[in-house]
């Protein structure tokens, strides 16, 4: 979503829901884990500074973003999660793995999402090297971990 022109931490917050009550998951994939950790870090304080409290929001490493769709399954289950945060980093690299691996991800995060009827929260980065990756990590295009829990707040809305 990123782009010279858009920061993935700018974003309209008009009309955003209470969430003090509400329970999130967000689920780490460890590989590329210097960008991961940041998407984490924006994902989480973005939650608290627009209203979740910090006991209801769990967390759960996965090995790689391949597995996220397991992860946020695990807690899209879970009566007591209202919505699941899958962050993720897959860099395209010299093979064609990422084209695999994110199809895969995107696919399985939206079945999740449609089976459990909550909101399951793509925050994975599909950048083509890592200076891409950092820039979208915290760098200058903004956090696309911040974007990602605007999300999950913003789908809350329709619940």
């Amino acid at each position: 979503m990123s782009s010279a022109n858009k920061n993935l931490s700018v974003f309209s917050t008009d009309g955003l829901p209470d969430i003090s009550q509400k329970r999130f998951a967000i689920v780490v994939a460890e590989w590329n884990s210097e960008v991961t950790e940041a998407l984490y870090e924006g994902a989480y304080q973005t939650l608290l500074q627009y209203g979740a409290r910090a006991a209801n929001i769990v967390r759960a490493n996965v090995p790689g973003s391949y597995e996220l769709s397991f992860g946020a399954q695990v807690f899209a289950q879970k009566p007591d999660i209202d919505a699941v945060i899958a962050i993720g980093c897959v860099i395209q690299g010299e093979t064609k793995h990422n084209d695999y691996i994110n199809h895969a991800v995107a696919q399985g995060l939206t079945n999740v999402a449609l089976k459990y009827n909550k909101p399951v929260i793509f925050g994975v980065l599909t950048p083509n090297n890592q200076q891409q990756a950092l820039d979208r990590a915290g760098g200058i295009h903004g956090n696309k971990g911040d974007e990602a829990a605007i999300t999950a707040i913003k789908m809350l809305k329709l619940k």
